[in-house]
């Protein structure tokens, strides 16, 4: 049974959506599956001894919902937890390369499976716009051809 699950909204007095239903699952927008979390939860880092972490699934959770809705960091739910915490895992695991190393695995993991359609897959120069001085203008716009200093050929 797929639907929209909704809850009620005090502050506006009406019925809000929530997230996308899966099976008993509730899923929100921008927020992974058990599914994706089953692929991606092996490759974090474990709990570090001493004081208790903040679930990492809310933390990955935090983290891509600031990077899909662009908000700020402060402006963070309070479901994915503080954001600080979020903001300095997000930090940690970008210096120390769990990103690529995420990034590398799943789409390892899609091809694997025949998720990935690799015919649709490219990048060309429609999708990624060059820099203005990258089209061979002149630099300082005068049209006067510079001459060498070297000896005049004639």
């Amino acid at each position: 049974m797929t639907g929209r699950a909704a809850g009620r909204d005090p502050a506006l007095g009406r019925v809000r959506k929530v997230g996308w239903c899966v099976g008993l699952f509730v899923v929100r927008r921008h927020e992974l599956t058990d599914e994706s979390w089953a692929v991606i939860e092996p490759l974090l880092a474990p709990p570090r001894m001493g004081r208790p972490v903040r679930d990492r699934r809310q933390v990955v959770n935090g983290i891509l919902w600031k990077l899909s809705t662009g908000a700020a960091w402060r402006d963070l739910p309070e479901r994915h937890g503080p954001w600080k915490t979020v903001y300095e895992r997000y930090r940690r695991w970008s210096a120390d390369g769990t990103w690529d190393r995420l990034l590398a695995h799943v789409q390892q993991h899609s091809d694997a499976v025949g998720a990935v359609d690799w015919t649709v897959v490219c990048v060309d120069s429609t999708t990624v716009r060059a820099h203005q001085h990258a089209s061979g203008a002149r630099k300082g716009g005068s049209g006067r051809v510079r001459r060498s200093a070297g000896p005049a050929v004639g």
